[in-house]
């Protein structure tokens, strides 16, 4: 792809101008102290720092908020994310105390505090400034990373959203799936395969115990396995099935970025798009996909807690936090 196609598909100008006005918004809500853990610079390493276990991270924690600061804080973070997409997130972040529930029922406790309110905000730069500036919303299954360039380009990757349980098991929410569509979009394309396809589909009759990309600060293609079948060796139905799991990962941004990561997939070629399944077909089984294409990678694994939780990315393998767009605003004589 070409740094014009890239400039050309990566344009959001409305979508840059909402992040900046809530950022702002966000970051002025705050008081000195907050806002001394709350803002980093956009040069260094920190924006690339991130985690989808419940660790500790840098950044301001919900639980340090009051009910204004976490209402823009969402705000802001809503801005990078479709209606449903922010829906989900949210309803991750509620899990929190369900599984909390849970572990102490199966007397099986964690070392990990189980705490809706432990989830970061950051930002990065100055919010609608000339220079590049970013933001991220963090924690237990949430990675969300945006990256604003010259208030015209807008970046939102790696995009993580998991879920434990991805099944609720216990209580007035039992049987609610949280990411549901991500396992039954990949079940229902699996299942139309013929068996000459299903072959070239499952490439291990054992799944990896979690996405293969981890949280490094570049995905590396060499870590997804080889193999799968490709979009063009797929028939009607079948087509429309991959690509309707592929759509649905993108459409996790809002609408104009999605549409914007849809043109870039498209430039790259969709024929090309692979699909590939490990693990056993049956539910309940521990399983795991990937979608990859030319420049991205989708991973799913649902292996952890007895194949009841689960890992989703997309992420970009020149494109992660913007890297991209920022190598072609540079190239085009910007200060670095």
């Amino acid at each position: 792809m070409t740094t014009t196609d890239i400039s050309t598909a990566s344009r959001a100008v409305a979508v840059a101008a909402e992040m900046a006005e809530a950022a702002n918004g966000f970051v002025d809500s705050l008081d000195g102290g907050q806002r001394a853990v709350a803002t980093f610079p956009f040069a260094g390493d920190e924006r690339y720092l991130w985690h989808y276990t419940p660790v500790d991270r840098n950044g301001l924690r919900l639980k340090d908020m009051t009910a204004a600061q976490r209402a823009a804080a969402f705000r802001m973070m809503n801005t990078a994310l479709s209606a449903h997409g922010a829906r989900k997130a949210r309803e991750i972040i509620e899990l929190e105390a369900i599984l909390d529930e849970w572990e102490g029922i199966q007397n099986d406790r964690m070392h990990w505090l189980r705490d809706p309110e432990i989830y970061y905000f950051s930002v990065f730069g100055e919010p609608g400034g000339e220079e590049p500036w970013g933001w991220r919303a963090g924690g237990h299954h949430i990675g969300i990373h945006a990256t604003v360039i010259a208030n015209t380009y807008v970046s939102v990757l790696p995009l993580f959203l998991g879920a434990n349980p991805a099944e609720v098991r216990h209580g007035e929410h039992m049987g609610v799936r949280t990411l549901a569509e991500e396992e039954d979009l990949a079940r229902e394309l699996l299942g139309r395969l013929n068996a000459e396809q299903k072959a070239l589909a499952i490439v291990d009759p054992i799944a990896p115990d979690d996405i293969l990309t981890k949280n490094y600060r570049v995905a590396d293609p060499d870590e997804i396995p080889v193999g799968g079948v490709r979009l063009a060796e797929l028939r009607d139905g079948q087509r429309d099935g991959l690509i309707g799991l592929l759509r649905h990962y993108v459409n996790r941004k809002a609408a104009e970025l999605a549409e914007n990561e849809w043109r870039k997939i498209e430039l790259d070629g969709l024929d090309g798009v692979r699909f590939l399944w490990a693990g056993p077909e049956s539910r309940g089984e521990g399983h795991y996909y990937a979608v990859v294409g030319p420049a991205f990678v989708i991973e799913y694994d649902n292996t952890q807690n007895e194949a009841n939780h689960i890992h989703s990315v997309m992420r970009n393998y020149s494109g992660d936090w913007g890297e991209d767009l920022l190598a072609a605003h540079y190239e085009r004589g910007h200060h670095h």
